[in-house]
């Protein structure tokens, strides 16, 4: 495993890094999960600034300061729902942290957390998620020595199996 691969489960919205990323819907307006619980521990600056961003596609990703979390940024990334897998929904789930990683490479980022992006209400099945995520990380680490730390932040022990799973499987 890359040594600047961490796995923990915690409460995203309490890390110290450059970048916390929220797996968030459409609108960047707050939502439940994740999503709330970021633009309830920033404040209303985040939602304000959301506002002014005309919302997100699915895939895509745009960015924030951090207001009132001890992260600089928020990286908001819109992930796909489960349909079966037939609607393209692993490409979506790839693009997202492709474009939140070209995000941190743009901004200087070195550190950066991601939620598990779109396992919790969006239905998509945890181990393919997993070795999506650690796919395109191993990828972004690889083009951008910069990025020094990613963390995969997980809200609970079955998530948590899938992605150190995900990891052993890459060694």
């Amino acid at each position: 495993m890359d040594e600047r691969i961490q796995l923990i489960e915690a409460d995203i919205t309490v890390l110290q890094v450059d970048a916390i990323v929220n797996a968030a819907n459409n609108t960047l307006l707050g939502g439940g999960g994740v999503d709330g619980a970021i633009h309830r521990a920033a404040g209303p600056g985040l939602l304000d600034e959301c506002r002014t961003l005309n919302g997100c596609a699915t895939g895509d990703a745009k960015i924030t300061q951090g207001y009132n979390l001890p992260a600089h940024y928020v990286i908001h990334t819109v992930g796909p729902v489960w349909h079966s897998g037939a609607s393209g929904e692993e490409d979506l789930l790839a693009s997202c942290y492709q474009r939140c990683f070209k995000l941190a490479r743009d901004n200087n980022l070195r550190t950066i957390a991601f939620p598990a992006i779109s396992t919790g209400v969006y239905g998509f099945p945890k181990k393919k998620a997993a070795r999506i995520a650690v796919r395109e990380t191993q990828k972004a680490l690889s083009v951008n020595e910069e990025l020094a730390n990613v963390l995969f932040v997980c809200f609970n022990a079955e998530t948590r199996r899938a992605y150190a799973e995900a990891l052993q499987e890459k060694k």
